[in-house]
């Protein structure tokens, strides 16, 4: 247990998904432009993924971004690993860095 009870919660989500994004909203309904770019890039990649929508709770709201250090959501983590957030992500997927991060750590994807 930490002295923080949201991070708690943060790592048992990131411990029982191998991919966890921290967003606005739902993948089904994102509550803002940023968790929706993220989800459509790993929508198109057909990535399984758990969506934890920080609106939901303001305490991981806030505890993630201590959690990670980092200011913004949404926010990437794949087998444990903060991966980061939406600009990181796209460049990443745009790059090609994404799909062989996700390969390297054993997730499926779909040819793209």
């Amino acid at each position: 247990m930490s002295e923080n009870p949201a991070f708690d919660t943060i790592q048992g989500e990131i411990d029982q998904n191998d991919v966890v994004l921290f967003m606005k909203g739902t993948p089904v309904f994102p509550q803002c432009g940023f968790s929706a770019a993220v989800v459509q890039v790993l929508t198109h990649m057909g990535v399984k993924f758990k969506g934890v929508d920080v609106l939901a709770d303001e305490a991981v709201r806030q505890g993630i971004k201590e959690f990670s250090n980092w200011p913004t959501i949404p926010q990437l983590y794949v087998k444990g690993e903060f991966v980061g957030g939406c600009d990181i992500v796209r460049e990443m997927f745009e790059a090609g860095e994404l799909q062989e991060t996700l390969k390297d750590k054993g997730i499926e994807t779909v040819a793209a």
